[in-house]
């Protein structure tokens, strides 16, 4: 699945099957639905989780929330259009979710 792909898929009632917690919370985001995608990654551990938080709280205006999980993912706070920002998320998770499924196939055929 490439971001092309991500975006057209939210076309369905669904997030797709096998999406990691941060892509099916961006992906709730996307559609409007703030709440279920920071249940999401509330419950999640790791960088990936702490990077989405960071964006949902600003996105939300919380910049203070927002800078926190920034700190927990050991970035900082993009300046750029939120929009950036998801897009960038979003081509970033979907390559490492592409690249551990690559990993893991790999690690199978030997």
């Amino acid at each position: 699945m490439d971001l092309q792909d991500f975006r057209q898929s939210l076309k369905a009632e669904r997030p797709p099957r096998g999406l990691p917690a941060p892509l099916r919370a961006l992906w709730h985001e996307a559609r409007g639905n703030w709440d279920r995608a920071h249940q999401i990654v509330q419950s999640e551990g790791g960088q990936a989780a702490a990077r989405v938080h960071a964006y949902l709280h600003r996105r939300e205006g919380d910049l203070s929330n927002a800078d926190y999980w920034y700190s927990r993912a050991g970035a900082e706070r993009p300046r750029g259009p939120l929009e950036k920002e998801w897009e960038s998320l979003v081509g970033s998770l979907l390559d490492e979710n592409l690249t551990a499924k690559t990993r893991r196939r790999e690690g199978n055929a030997k």
